[in-house]
Parts: structure tokens; C-alpha cells; sequence
């Protein structure tokens, strides 16, 4: 295996296969296609993705190899013998899984004697929201020992995997980047009369999947408490998922479900705030692409969140689930432009500082390189 390069100073490109669940619409789908869509040319990249590809391979490179396994629900060993076939066939120089999922990845490339393991963490996922799980988090301790290096996306998932999990390798922490020339401000004018809602009306936006680990319900609910005070209030819910007739149902007057669009930097010149009140996050996109478009961001204080909105400089932080506080924190963004004005360029200034693509693909590089070029 490896074939490709012995040293660093090899001129063959180091092959990477990414294994992950599917490429659908989700936060960890988007940040790896804008990492493969800004790397650098001594990497080739493939993708597998376990069931289906999705709507985010749009925004792969042209000519991006993926490549879809159609996995059955549930454990199988049959599974598991049939990707290691297919990642022995590809012969990779570094197999990265991610999240919980990629731990077929992780046994399935043992199998098939690959040794140069990259596994990321983005996040928990809505049926395990604090990561607490005894029984996965056994079985990433486990196979640890089959990982050469571990990156994570926030200081709560690094402090997960060190302390909680007690991984027996390197983890890095690498955060996401957004880019600051696609999702800028400006004018959403345009988009508003596109939507039907009058330029005077104070919007709110989440963009998020319909999922419970995002708990919508709070934002609904906070929401509704406004509109009484300030009738003229929107709300804007963009994506979707399993939970939107439930959501649907529980709205009330002035708000939209927009679902998924390609047209999200436009949607987001359209608000006045930008809100994400999930259970619990790793470092959100979103967040960092609202906060690129210069809106204040108003966000649970849970998960990477804090690491990237500064509570009074460029939004504001509420206890997750606190219907009151969130309505209250709504209320003040409202009654405030001056500092939404205010927050919403501290937060274009910060993003632009601290979390740019060109950071992230560099981080991702030097793993993969250092990985390589170790001999298993």
C-alpha cells in the first residue's frame, strides 16, 4: 500500500479517501467540498460515502470521484468486507472517516491493511446530542489504536476525545473556515421582494437542518413571544429534515420555511439577525457565514458556539432551551440597529481575522502530510 511516496519530498500527489455517511445538506458535507474545492494540487481526493451523495457534491470540483456504497441500516459484516475490498482497491495514502459513521471506515481499512487513519470529529448527532453514549464512546476508545491522528473542529470536542474517550493519539483542533468574499454584506433588498416581505419588517434567519439536535421548538416559541410585541417580525427557517411537519404545525403567523436553497448568501443579506439555537454544535458554519455577511448572531451558548460569537461584541449567547431569555435577546436586537449595526461588523471583522479557508485546508494539509509520511 502507499505506493505513492516514500518521503516528503516525494512528487506524487498523497491520495486521500474521505468516508463519510452520505453528502447530503449538512454543515460537515459543506466544510469538507470547500476544503477539497481549495486545496492544494499535491493532494487527489475521493469520496465514499457509505449510502447516497447529496446535494452538497454540487459544490465539489469537477471530476471529484464519489462513490456510493448504499449501505443497508444497521451492523454488517458483510459490509464492512465489502468497503475494505473497495478502499484496498483505491489504494489510499490516508483513509479519513468522520463522525460517528466513520467508524466502519476505521475497521473496514484495517481490514484491508491500510494503516494511515485520519478521524474527525464534527459533532453529535441528534440520536446522541451530548456525547454520552457508553457504548460508542467504549468502542472510540477502542478503536483508537487503529487511528494515527485525530482532528476535531472545537475545544469542547478536543477536551471530548482526550479526557472523555481517552483516545491513544495526537488530536488536533482545526477550525472551519468561511468564505468571506462569497458570503459578505450587502443589500437583500432584492431578496426580500423575492420572498414578499416588506423592506420595513425586522427578520430573523436560522439555517439549519430540521433535525431535533437544533431544537427549532425554542426558536418558534421565542419567536411567537416577539411577534406579540412587534407584529411586523419574520422568521425565516431555512433547510429541511425530519422534523418539519412537526415544526410546521407548531408555527404561527409570520413564519417561513424556506427549505434548502443554493442561494444562501443572498438569503442572508436579507436579515436582520441571525439565530442558531441548537442542543448542542461543534463550530458551526452557518454561524460563521452569518457572521461573514455581517449579522449579529444571537446562538445557545453550548458546543463551539462561544469560540466563535463574543456574548456583547458581536451577538449574543443564551442558556439552551431558555424560551424567555432568547425572546428577550430577540427583543433587544430589535429596539437596538445602531448595535446590530454594531455587532454585525465586529463579527465580519472577526471571521475575516480568524477563520478564513486558507487557515483550515493548511491545518488539514499538515495532518495529512505528517500522517503520509510516517511509516505505519
Amino acid at each position: 500500500m502507499n505506493h505513492k511516496r516514500s518521503t516528503a519530498s516525494s512528487p506524487f500527489k498523497i491520495r486521500i479517501v474521505h468516508l463519510v455517511y452520505s453528502f447530503d445538506t449538512g454543515g460537515m458535507e459543506k466544510g469538507v467540498a470547500t476544503m477539497i474545492r481549495n486545496a492544494s494540487a499535491n493532494f487527489e481526493h475521493i469520496i465514499i460515502c457509505l449510502t447516497k451523495s447529496g446535494n452538497m457534491a454540487r459544490l465539489l470540483p469537477p471530476g471529484t470521484e464519489i462513490i456510493e456504497l448504499k449501505k443497508s441500516p444497521g451492523n454488517s459484516a458483510c459490509f464492512l468486507w465489502q468497503l475494505s475490498k473497495k478502499l484496498k482497491q483505491l489504494n489510499p495514502d490516508i483513509v479519513h472517516t468522520r463522525n460517528w459513521a466513520g467508524t466502519d471506515g476505521i475497521i473496514a481499512a484495517r481490514l484491508a491493511g491500510i494503516r494511515s487513519v485520519v478521524h474527525s470529529e464534527h459533532g453529535f448527532g441528534s440520536e446522541n446530542p451530548t456525547g454520552i453514549n457508553s457504548r460508542r464512546i467504549w468502542l472510540h476508545k477502542w478503536l483508537s489504536r487503529w487511528v494515527k491522528e485525530y482532528i476535531c473542529v472545537s475545544t469542547p470536542l478536543k477536551r471530548w476525545l482526550i479526557e472523555r474517550v481517552e483516545v491513544r493519539r495526537p488530536v488536533t483542533q482545526v477550525y472551519n473556515g468561511v468564505d468571506t468574499e462569497v458570503y459578505r454584506p450587502g443589500p437583500g433588498m432584492r431578496m426580500r421582494r423575492k420572498l414578499g416581505i416588506s423592506q420595513k419588517a425586522f427578520v430573523i434567519g436560522i439555517v439549519a437542518s430540521l433535525s431535533a439536535i437544533k431544537d427549532h421548538p425554542t426558536l418558534i416559541r421565542a419567536f411567537n413571544v416577539l411577534r406579540q410585541q412587534e407584529p411586523e417580525s419574520i422568521l425565516l427557517i431555512v433547510g429541511d429534515g425530519p422534523e418539519r411537519s412537526k415544526l410546521e404545525s407548531l408555527a404561527g403567523h409570520g413564519v417561513f420555511f424556506l427549505g434548502n436553497r443554493d442561494d444562501i448568501p443572498e438569503v442572508m443579506q436579507a436579515l436582520d439577525v441571525f439565530v442558531l439555537s441548537s442542543v448542542n454544535e461543534g463550530i458551526s458554519n452557518t454561524i460563521l457565514e452569518a457572521m461573514a455577511t455581517g449579522l449579529p448572531v444571537v446562538a445557545s451558548n453550548v458546543g463551539g458556539n462561544p469560540e466563535l460569537v463574543v456574548d456583547g461584541v458581536t451577538g449574543s449567547l443564551f442558556p439552551s432551551g431558555d424560551v424567555e431569555a432568547l425572546s428577550s435577546a430577540l427583543l433587544d436586537c430589535f429596539k437596538s440597529p445602531g448595535l446590530r449595526l454594531q455587532h454585525g461588523s465586529q463579527g465580519r471583522e472577526r471571521a475575516v481575522a480568524h477563520f478564513s479557508i486558507k487557515a483550515m485546508v493548511e491545518s488539514y494539509e499538515t495532518v495529512w502530510k505528517r500522517v503520509a509520511y510516517v511509516n505505519p
